[in-house]
Parts: C-alpha cells; sequence; structure tokens
C-alpha cells in the first residue's frame, strides 16, 4: 500500500513539473533564439544603410572590408545581392541554402525576415536574417547572414538541462517526502493490521498505539483499542460465568446425586428401581458436562504461556493411566513412540489433557475386540501425536462438525459424553500454535493427529513440567 501512495504522489508531481517544466523550457528556447535574431537584424540594417551607395554606384566599395571583418571576428557569413540576385558582396563563409533562399524572397518583396522562430536542441539549421536594401521606396537588393546555430543550441541545451536537474532533485524530494508521509499515514494501519493478527492468535492484550499517524488514523486507533478492550472483557466475563457456574453447580449436584442414592432403599417395586438408576446416570452425565465446561473454561483463559514437555513421556503416562480402562472393555491400547525425549513446546497440560480427550474417545467407540494405537513421531520441524482407533470412525461431514461445541453424532447420542472433549483438544493445540487433523482410518475408524512446534534450544530439564497430569476430559481412565 506505501508503495502505491508514494507512486500516486511521484506521479502528480511528475505530471506538475511537465506542466511547469514544458512551457518554460519552450520559453527560454525562444528567448535565446530571439535575442540571436534581434542581434543579426541590427548587423544586417547596418549592412544595409552602407549597401545602398554601393548598389547605386555598381561597386561594393568598403562592403567587402565590412563583411570579410564581421566574419572573422563573429564566425557569421554575410553576402550582399542586388534586385537580380546577383552577389555583390560576400564574407568568406558564405553559402547559399534553402533557407537563404527564402528569405531573399521575402527581403527582396520588402520585408524583413529572421528564422527559425526558435532553435531546438536537435536541429542542425542556421539562424537566418534577411533585410531589404531600399532607396527612396525601392528595394535595390538585400543583405542576408547566416549564423550557425551551435551556439544557440547549447545554450538551449544548458538551460533545459539546469531544468531537468531542478525537476530531478524536486522529483528526490517529493520521493523522500513521500515516503515520509505515506509512512505516517500508514503506520497506524500497519500496526492496526499487525496487532488484529496478534489478537486473532490470542495475543489478547495486544493493543495499538493511538497517537500515531493523522487524527482521523488516532479516532480509529482509540476506537479499535476500546472495541478490543470490551470483546476482551466480553470474553472473560464469559469463560468466568462459565467456570464459576459449573464450579458452583457441583456443590448442589453432589448434594442432589446424594439424596437420590439415599432414596434406593426406600423403592421396591422394579419400575422405580430402573427410573432411580436413570436419574442416577444423568447426575453423573451432568457432573461430565460441568466438569467438561470448567476445563475448557480453563483451557481458554490460558494467556499461551508455553513449556517444553517431553511427548513421548507424556504420552507413555497417559497410555498407562488409560490402559485398565482399556483392558476393561477389551479393548488392546498401545504406544508406538521412538526411544528417546520427543519434546515439545506446547501451553501447560496441553498434550495431557489433549490425549485424555482422545483415548477416552477412541477407547469408548472402539468397542470389544477393537486396538487404540498411539504414536508419537518428529515431523515437519515438530513432534506428531496421533491417536488411531479401529471404531466406526466418522464421515466427512461429521469431521468438518467434531470440534463443535457440544456436537455429537447422530448415532451415539445415547454414548455418554458431553460433546467438548475434541473442543478442547481444539482449543489447546491451537493455543500452542499447533494444528489439530482429523481423517478417516484405513480401512475403518478414526485418526486424530496433534503437531507441535518443536522448541528453539534444547529443553531444559528446568522447563519440563513434572507433575503436568491432568484430570481426564469424560469417563476417568481407572473407572471400571
Amino acid at each position: 500500500m506505501r508503495r502505491r501512495l508514494v507512486i500516486s504522489y511521484l506521479l502528480l508531481m511528475v505530471l506538475v513539473l511537465l506542466a511547469l517544466e514544458t512551457p518554460l523550457a519552450a520559453t527560454l528556447a525562444s528567448r535565446e533564439t530571439d535575442r540571436v535574431r534581434a542581434d543579426r537584424l541590427a548587423d544586417a540594417t547596418r549592412f544595409a544603410s552602407l549597401a545602398g551607395p554601393a548598389l547605386r554606384g555598381g561597386g561594393p566599395g568598403p562592403l567587402d572590408g565590412e563583411l570579410a571583418a564581421y566574419d572573422d571576428l563573429y564566425g557569421i557569413g554575410a553576402a550582399v545581392v542586388d534586385r537580380d540576385r546577383r552577389t555583390v558582396a560576400a564574407s568568406a563563409s558564405w553559402q547559399f541554402g534553402s533557407g537563404a533562399d527564402t528569405a531573399l524572397d521575402i527581403a527582396l518583396a520588402g520585408q524583413q525576415f529572421s528564422g527559425p522562430d526558435s532553435v531546438w536542441p536537435w536541429v542542425d539549421g542556421p539562424v537566418v536574417v534577411a533585410v531589404p536594401i531600399n532607396d527612396g521606396g525601392e528595394v535595390l537588393g538585400a543583405v542576408v547572414t547566416s549564423t550557425p546555430a551551435a551556439k544557440v543550441r547549447r545554450t538551449v541545451t544548458a538551460w533545459w538541462l539546469l531544468l531537468a536537474g531542478i525537476g530531478l532533485l524536486a522529483v528526490l524530494a517529493c520521493v523522500s517526502l513521500a515516503f515520509a508521509l505515506a509512512g505516517w499515514v500508514l503506520r497506524p494501519v500497519t500496526e492496526l493490521d499487525a496487532v488484529t493478527h496478534e489478537i486473532a492468535e490470542g495475543h489478547r492484550t495486544a493493543r495499538v498505539r493511538p497517537r500515531l499517524g493523522p487524527p482521523e488514523l488516532r479516532r480509529l486507533a482509540a476506537s479499535f483499542n476500546h472495541m478490543a478492550d470490551a470483546v476482551s472483557d466480553v470474553m472473560d466475563r464469559q469463560r468466568a460465568f462459565v467456570a464459576h457456574a459449573s464450579h458452583q453447580l457441583r456443590n448442589p449436584l453432589t448434594a442432589l446425586r446424594l439424596r437420590v442414592e439415599e432414596l434406593g432403599p426406600s423403592l421396591v417395586d422394579a419400575d422405580g428401581r430402573a427410573e432411580h438408576r436413570l436419574a442416577l446416570e444423568e447426575t453423573d452425565r451432568l457432573a461430565t458436562v460441568l466438569d467438561a465446561l470448567l476445563t475448557l473454561a480453563r483451557a481458554e483463559r490460558e494467556e499461551n504461556q508455553q513449556v517444553t514437555v517431553d511427548a513421548a513421556e507424556v504420552a507413555a503416562s497417559r497410555v498407562a493411566a488409560w490402559l485398565p480402562l482399556a483392558r476393561h472393555r477389551s479393548v488392546d491400547l498401545r504406544l508406538d513412540a521412538a526411544d528417546g525425549p520427543a519434546y515439545a513446546r506446547t501451553v501447560p497440560t496441553a498434550v495431557d489433557q489433549a490425549l485424555d480427550a482422545l483415548i477416552d474417545n477412541a477407547v469408548k467407540f472402539s468397542g470389544a475386540g477393537g486396538a487404540v494405537t498411539v504414536t508419537v513421531r518428529a515431523a515437519d520441524d515438530g513432534i506428531t501425536v496421533q491417536v488411531g482407533d479401529t471404531g466406526p470412525g466418522m464421515t466427512a461431514d461429521q469431521l468438518d462438525q467434531a470440534t463443535e461445541r457440544f456436537w455429537r453424532a447422530p448415532d451415539v447420542q445415547n454414548v455418554d459424553g458431553a460433546g467438548l472433549g475434541l473442543t478442547i483438544v481444539a482449543v489447546l493445540v491451537d493455543a500452542s500454535d499447533g494444528r489439530l487433523t482429523m481423517r478417516q482410518g484405513d480401512p475403518r475408524g478414526l485418526v486424530a493427529e496433534l503437531w507441535f512446534p518443536a522448541p528453539e534450544r534444547p529443553a531444559d530439564p528446568l522447563d519440563t513440567p513434572v507433575d503436568e497430569v491432568a484430570e481426564p476430559v469424560g469417563s476417568h481412565p481407572t473407572r471400571p
């Protein structure tokens, strides 16, 4: 944008210079030519006053000496001709040309002639002046001078070069001023664009400096900061409300569950016990939803402070934690990781919670006899953590909606879950500057792949959190 703005300023400046300097250049050329023509007309008029007696007497008289001295002194050829176009006297450098013939025709008709009107740097012809010789109103002949135009051309060229130099300096000054002006105007826009990207990437504290640029853009920056503060405040209030509501509802929900459990011994008929069991399951499901909402609110409140973790070690610990539940459900859960650490840069607990959610879903939907494989590999200047299962998988449309809040596939509406597990995974991965991709397995199942960037420097053991094991989202891994 700055380049386009500078080009527009420069184009306007060039047009202004052309509009000013083109007439001035033509005026300078015409003025220099008029000066030379006026001098030659004065000289030719003097020669005409001397040539009158010579033409009446039939001899050149002193004209030969005058013309020779004039030619030697100024290098200008001159000639005196009679009315029959016979040369009466001429200097040594005099030569007839097409311009002299035209000048003679006009001078013998009784009028003065001087041409051309302007000498241009690219014109080679001389400056020709012709003056009639009159005697009592009768034209006896004419005096013709031919001045070489080289000196005039050099003078005109020097003036034009001076104008071009002044124009070039003006253009350079305009370019410098245009860059400074464009920078002053566009600096708030550039900063606004950068801050917008920072906020979009999760740095919600980024703001535009409101004292840059013209007043209109300053007001825009102030309005943007006010809007960003308002949006950030609304988001904080929303997340705080979700967290507080989830936390505050757990106590009355626990008390409600205890009261429902106490009703169990008083129920004697089968239908009542069935309804009692369903009520307990609903309270468990509601507790799971509240835990997931609280986890999501905490994940979204992260300020993107990143730490270095060993993804292979975390994956091994999470596989070990979920292994009892996987065996209880007859699911083969295994880890495929290379020897040695696999360091990744993430927000705290991102790998833990993401693996908890993905392993929970994989074990839940694989079914008896299924298999779940957790793979940790280095790839694309980072670490890839992959969870693949042999369950029913998802369609392409379902994969597009899988990370939406509270979304659940139509065929699993009756399966325990809150529909927030993959949402939490997506939030944590995005806050870690990573990416989450999901695809259908081959020949069946679902493959969820997490990629986290590698640390910029070798991992320091002090940077690696030791107790970063988060509570899993959904069913507890050791719950039968």
